[in-house]
């Protein structure tokens, strides 16, 4: 099986001579018209300003200037990111009509690269989800099974790079919402620390979860876009000022000495076996690369989703009181009613079931006789998360567990929220820490005749983003689990 186009080659191809950045859009353009009807990946595919962008990078080569690292490469990104002058609906109606006016820090950053923004894909209603489903203008589709989710709340971008329609995407991830997707589709899904990438121009969510992150086939790209969008903004007063990623550099060094440490907790016995069974196999190939591997514990996981589902819906009910059809968003067709009434109204017709479940929630642990009870406890447990991980990072280097407890799920199978919310009972913890965490392709499992992929879930210290990109790229030289696609394009083999 041939490796799927990475960014790198497209830029490297581009900048030579070999292509155009025209020839290599149109050539994902006609892959999107061909199959995307399929999946749903892309809520706007803006093929005109795509072809201005390319056309500007192949102007710029053909006056023998530096065309920038991601020369001509298509990018696909989260409708919760905002690109000036485009509609950003984060996959709702209340913003079905918005348009950004201003572009995220992130787009700037890769634009001054010499990418090229393809289109953008659809999400979870304001990154509320864990497989896609709730994204008000429809679902998307698992490129390995049609019939199964590709996770979320970033499903769209997941799916766009399993499906091969763009070579990288952007996610955003506020509890895993970049990690599960990858796992369960099959690529390389990024998490930097709070901190690392602006969170200027990304809509809110849970602000002090929420981070921008990169969709990939390989670690090698991963790390190449951290790189281009990393460092200080000034206008996002939570980005770090901190050292810059190493971008390539330094992934080809050996592991002799690395640390690693694998979750007891995060192995249990009630994961899929070919998800444990994967997690073995890597804790073998990284002992051949010279890694030591030791069994840890991290006590707190419990814990993870109930603080999780506090902290984050507090969170959002502040930030998204905003969306009330008056400030912003849609507002209610009610003449001469009062103002409380066309909020009620603007808000219930403009916002999906899980967006209004967590708002009502986020507003209920805050309210007076259960902010104690509730939201100071859960800061209370946040502490406790973030010093045994900190205590966990001075005896190893990484954690190494599964991304999730099983690969995909059929679409509409999970209708208990809380069953849902439980899939991301490995990756919230991350969010809650601040630290950096990613997921890659760890190999393929058979489900009732499916095969669909295992992500294995890489952590690693606040800022510590070089040391697993490291890991994985080398996990990733010994390993072909990343070269994997899924079986057919335009039709779906799954049972």
């Amino acid at each position: 099986m041939t490796h799927p186009e990475t960014a790198r080659d497209i830029a490297a191809a581009v900048q030579a001579g070999q292509t155009t950045a025209i020839e290599v859009l149109e050539t994902r353009l006609a892959r999107i018209e061909q199959i995307d009807q399929q999946l749903g990946c892309f809520q706007q595919v803006r093929a005109e300003t795509a072809r201005a962008d390319a056309h500007r990078v192949d102007e710029a080569i053909a006056r023998g200037e530096a065309a920038g690292p991601l020369a001509g490469v298509p990018i696909a990104i989260k409708d919760n990111i905002m690109v000036q002058g485009e509609p950003a609906t984060c996959g709702s109606r209340i913003l079905e009509h918005y348009v950004a006016p201003y572009e995220a820090t992130a787009i700037e950053r890769l634009r001054a690269a010499g990418a090229v923004m393809l289109g953008r894909t659809r999400c979870d209603e304001f990154a509320m989800g864990s497989s896609t489903e709730h994204c008000a203008f429809g679902p998307v589709h698992n490129p390995w099974c049609h019939t199964r989710v590709p996770g979320g709340s970033s499903g769209g971008s997941a799916a766009a790079v399993a499906a091969g329609l763009v070579p990288c995407a952007l996610g955003s991830d506020t509890g895993g919402s970049i990690r599960q997707p990858a796992s369960l589709c099959g690529v390389t899904g990024l998490k930097p620390s709070g901190g690392r990438i602006s969170r200027w121009g990304l809509v809110s969510f849970a602000p002090s979860m929420d981070q921008i992150g990169p969709f990939t086939r390989d670690a090698a790209d991963a790390a190449l876009l951290l790189q281009v969008m990393a460092g200080q903004d000034h206008r996002d007063d939570t980005s770090a000022e901190a050292i810059p990623p190493s971008g390539l550099q330094g992934l080809d060094a050996p592991l002799q000495g690395l640390r690693i440490g694998v979750p007891a907790e995060h192995c249990s016995a009630d994961n899929h076996p070919e998800v444990n069974a994967a997690v073995e196999r890597a804790v073998d190939t990284f002992k051949s690369l010279g890694a030591t591997v030791c069994d840890v514990q991290l006590k707190t996981t419990e814990l993870g989703v109930a603080c999780y589902y506090v902290v984050g819906p507090a969170e959002a009910s502040s930030n998204l009181a905003r969306f009330d059809g008056i400030r912003y968003g849609r507002r209610a067709d009610a003449p001469g009613v009062e103002l409380e009434e066309l909020y009620a109204r603007s808000r219930s017709e403009g916002l999906g079931a899980e967006a209004r479940r967590r708002i009502m929630l986020g507003t209920w642990v805050l309210s007076a006789g259960y902010y104690d009870a509730y939201y100071r406890r859960a800061l209370q447990v946040r502490r406790l998360i973030h010093d045994e991980y900190a205590a966990l990072f001075k005896q190893v280097d990484l954690l190494l567990g599964p991304t999730v407890p099983a690969p995909a799920f059929k679409l509409g199978e999970m209708a208990d929220p809380i069953d849902m919310y439980l899939c991301d009972t490995y990756t919230v913890t991350a969010n809650i820490a601040g630290i950096c965490g990613m997921s890659i392709p760890g190999g393929l499992a058979d489900v009732d005749g499916d095969t669909l992929p295992v992500g294995l879930h890489l952590q690693g210290p606040v800022l510590g983003e070089d040391r697993i990109l490291q890991a994985a790229h080398q996990f990733q030289q010994a390993t072909d689990y990343h070269l994997s696609q899924p079986p057919g394009a335009a039709t779906s083999t799954c049972s």
